[in-house]
């Protein structure tokens, strides 16, 4: 016996039909206006009377070609910072999370002390904070400090963001309801079973989004680390930009910021579109 095929009621087809074809005139409005706007931009810009000179002083191609190789050598190191300091900034903040939201009377002193890090290093400047680790660590001159300016910029900036992280992490273990750890305790579950395998799985799908923001936000402050004297994107650069006479080379490192930043930016809205749905069924 052969199972019953199921055939879609006209009244279905023409909903899909309604449906796709509104989907194409919403697409196709969306490009025309964009179109528009670019095409305004450019006509304002073009006939700008200080045009000519904005574009001798940011848009040199000669320069530009020049002074890639160098900006994108820098801008390894600004990778290299991110890639090291996003797993530091995770541990960190997850350990201070977990501190801040313990309950037992007994760890008083080190969760007064983990909100005292939080409101300290968020309070800061982040700037202000490579300042004081770049050039204060090493001016005290003791025995293990490190004097490399990579691992002092990835020092600066894991303090920093370590502080933003943990009250993201944070907001996460506090938005699950309180019943699930309840019903974790009855089931005999240990406090830190509960924290493992109901609290944080929970909280890390809730804080995905608000963390890949900062992330963001962390890939453009790798270029602070300059101020230190470290020849990255931004350093090289300016190098650049007073050897030429020109700021083309700033144009250069801004683009492959945004080269970098962009990917990271659309995966963040797939996630946050994602989340909307699930939580909509």
């Amino acid at each position: 016996m052969t199972d019953p095929v199921w055939v879609k009621s006209e009244r279905q087809q023409e909903r899909e039909r309604i449906r796709r074809s509104q989907g194409l005139r919403g697409a196709s409005v969306a490009a025309t206006s964009a179109i528009l706007f670019v095409v305004l931009v450019v006509v304002v810009v073009l006939n700008a009377p200080g045009w000519p000179r904005v574009q001798d002083t940011f848009f040199d191609p000669e320069i530009f070609v020049a002074s890639l190789p160098a900006v994108a050598e820098g801008f390894l190191i600004n990778i290299k910072i991110f890639l090291i300091a996003e797993p530091l900034i995770l541990i960190v903040g997850l350990l201070v999370a977990v501190i801040r939201t313990s309950t037992s009377p007994a760890l008083f002193p080190i969760r007064a002390l983990a909100t005292a890090y939080v409101d300290l290093f968020r309070g800061i400047p982040t700037l202000l904070v490579i300042y004081m680790v770049g050039f204060g660590l090493p001016a005290l001159k003791l025995q293990g400090i490190p004097n490399d300016l990579v691992t002092l910029g990835v020092i600066a900036l894991t303090l920093t963001y370590g502080a933003y992280v943990a009250e993201v992490i944070k907001s996460g273990i506090e938005s699950i309801h309180p019943s699930q750890v309840a019903s974790a305790r009855s089931l005999g579950l240990s406090r830190g079973k509960t924290l493992r395998f109901v609290v944080l799985p929970q909280a890390a799908r809730r804080v995905v989004v608000p963390l890949l923001n900062d992330f963001v936000a962390l890939q453009k402050e790798t270029s602070l680390v300059s101020t230190l004297g470290l020849l990255e994107a931004v350093r090289q650069a300016q190098i650049m930009a007073a050897k030429h006479f020109d700021f083309t080379p700033y144009l250069v490192a801004s683009m492959l910021f945004v080269l970098l930043t962009i990917p990271l930016a659309r995966y963040t809205d797939r996630l946050a579109a994602k989340a909307r749905r699930r939580q909509g069924s």
